[in-house]
């Protein structure tokens, strides 16, 4: 079973911009999709943006599309979610997660293993 961790957390100002990561351990990245999803205080975990495996297909929730970018590296096993325009509802912890469907997903049922969370704050 793979391990991920976050990181890139922090403090920024509305309409700033901030890059989180996602490291990915025992096993191949690049033979899953990846996703993010946020959890902000109050509401339930969302979806935020997908990556699928191989092609780099990408999905984004409507309230981030043009404003957020995901990524992938798989040589490297780590995966980026930048975020740009930052609003304070975008404050949320951030969780990346691996998915074994390959093609993008939506739902955190598809997700089989999760990172422990980074958070974001967006605040002036």
């Amino acid at each position: 079973q793979e391990q991920l961790v976050e990181s890139g957390g922090g403090l920024v100002q509305p309409g700033g911009s901030l890059r989180v990561s996602c490291a990915v351990s025992g096993r191949t990245m690049s033979a899953y999709s990846m996703g993010w999803f946020r959890r902000a205080p109050g509401k339930e975990r969302e979806f935020v943006a997908a990556i699928s495996r191989s092609s780099g297909s990408t999905y984004y929730a409507e309230s981030v599309k043009d404003r957020f970018t995901i990524s992938r590296d798989d040589a490297k096993n780590t995966m980026d979610l930048q975020m740009n325009s930052l609003k304070p509802e975008d404050t949320a912890v951030y969780y990346c997660a691996s998915s074994w469907y390959g093609t993008t997903q939506i739902t955190p049922e598809k997700y089989h293993a999760w990172g422990q969370g980074t958070q974001v704050t967006v605040s002036s």
